[in-house]
């Protein structure tokens, strides 16, 4: 007497695929994390919006944190983030002040 099992492979695989998704996904979104980005002269300049010599010279005068790769410089984003949030200006006025200010004077003009 043979025993015989019927196995839908189709939704075993699927179910099986489903699985393993679901496990390597949190792993998938580390590797991701944009902080680990190492930027070129010329990336870094996109990012910023500015040009490659405002990079070079900000490096030359040693403004902005970066590694040396032999003579090529090389950014973290990380780094660049804090960096730029250490040069971050506070607003000293609310704008509305800035508003009232400009309203008074534009009011005096009109005597």
């Amino acid at each position: 007497m043979k025993a015989e099992i019927k196995i839908n492979t189709d939704e075993l695989v699927s179910e099986i695929a489903q699985k393993v998704t679901n496990a390597i996904i949190p792993t998938l979104k580390k590797g991701m994390d944009m902080g680990d980005t190492v930027f070129t002269v010329e990336t870094l300049a996109k990012y910023l919006h500015v040009s490659k010599q405002w990079v070079y010279a900000r490096v030359h005068l040693k403004e902005i944190p970066h590694i040396k790769m032999g003579k090529f410089p090389r950014f973290k984003k990380r780094e660049i983030d804090i960096w730029l949030e250490s040069r971050k200006v506070p607003a000293m006025q609310p704008l509305s002040a800035q508003l009232k200010i400009i309203k008074k004077s534009s009011s005096s003009m009109e005597v």
